[in-house]
C-alpha cells in the first residue's frame, strides 16, 4: 500500500513499530529525544513489514523481558541507546557475533535500515526496540541483565535552556546502574565538547560508576567502535570526538 492510498489515520506499518508504544500509560516528563518523521525508503519499509514481527520490539512498559527468549540465546546482551541509521550497530554485531545487541531508537527510517542491514548480513544477534529507553530500563529489564551499554553521539541539546534534556544525567545513571552486571561498561561518545565535559563530570561524580582511565579523563576510541560516516564528517570539519568508558561499580550506592 502506498502512502497516497493509505486511509487517513491508519498506521504506516500495521505489523511494525507502534507510533505510541506505551499508549500514554506512563507519566509525562522531559524527554531526551524528539521523534522525527522522515521518509521511509522502499527497502526500509519492506524490512519493517517483513522483519519487525521477528526482530522488533515495542517498548510498552508491560512486563519484564526475558532476554534469552528474545534473542533465542543466553549470550550477553549490550544495550545501545540511539543508533541512528544503524550502520555502526550492524558492524559491531558482525564483528562480535557472540554478543547480542538490543538497539533502541525512535526513528522509523533508522529502525527499518538496521533491520535491513541485519537481514542482508545474516546478523541474528540484533533486536530493534522502538520507544523510550528510560521506560525500557525502568519497567522491562531485570537487575544485572545487561553486559554493557552504549550511548553514541546522543543529541547534545546545545542551548542552555535544553540541557535538562540531555540523556546522561545523574537520575539516568542511577536507573541504568542496577540493570548492568558488576563491572559492565557504559561507553559514551560525543563530538560536542561541552557535552563531553558534562558527561565526564556527571559520570565521575556518580558513586555507581568508575572511570576505566587511570588519569580520570577520556578514553581512546576502542577498536570495536566503528568510525561512522557521521563521525567522519565531523572529523573533517575539525570536530574532536571524545570517548568515555565507565565501569559499573561492584556495589551500588557507594557502599
Amino acid at each position: 500500500m502506498s502512502e497516497n492510498s493509505r486511509p487517513k489515520g491508519t498506521p504506516r506499518f500495521p505489523e511494525g513499530p507502534a507510533p505510541d508504544p506505551t499508549g500514554n500509560r506512563h507519566e509525562r516528563r522531559i524527554r531526551s529525544f524528539t521523534p522525527r518523521r522522515s521518509r521511509v525508503t522502499t527497502a526500509q519499509g519492506d524490512a519493517l513489514r517483513r522483519l519487525w514481527p521477528k526482530w522488533g520490539l515495542d517498548i510498552d512498559g508491560e512486563g519484564t523481558l526475558d532476554l534469552a527468549e528474545l534473542f533465542g540465546t543466553d549470550a550477553p546482551v549490550v544495550l545501545e541507546i540511539g543508533f541512528g541509521m544503524g550502520e555502526a550497530t550492524a558492524q559491531m554485531a558482525a564483528a562480535d557475533p557472540d554478543t547480542n545487541i538490543l538497539a533502541v531508537d525512535v526513528h522509523t527510517p533508522g529502525q527499518g535500515n538496521l533491520l535491513n542491514l541485519a537481514d542482508r548480513n545474516g546478523l541474528s544477534n540484533i533486536r530493534v526496540a522502538n520507544g523510550d529507553a528510560v521506560i525500557l530500563l525502568r519497567e522491562m529489564l531485570a537487575p544485572e541483565s545487561l553486559a554493557g551499554a552504549r550511548v553514541y553521539f546522543p543529541d547534545p541539546w546545545p542551548k542552555a535552556r535544553h540541557h535538562k534534556r540531555r540523556l546522561i544525567q545523574p537520575d539516568f545513571l542511577t536507573l541504568l546502574a542496577p540493570r548492568l552486571k558488576p563491572g559492565a561498561v557504559l561507553h559514551c561518545a560525543t563530538d560536542w565538547e561541552p557535552y563531553a565535559e558534562h558527561m565526564l563530570e556527571v559520570l565521575s561524580a556518580h558513586p555507581d560508576f568508575e572511570n576505566t582511565q587511570e588519569d580520570g579523563g577520556y578514553a581512546p576510541r576502542p577498536d570495536f567502535r566503528p568510525l561512522t560516516r557521521f563521525e567522519g564528517q565531523g572529523l573533517r570539519k575539525g570536530h574532536v570526538v571524545h570517548d568515555l568508558l565507565f565501569r559499573r561499580a561492584a556495589t551500588l550506592g557507594g557502599a
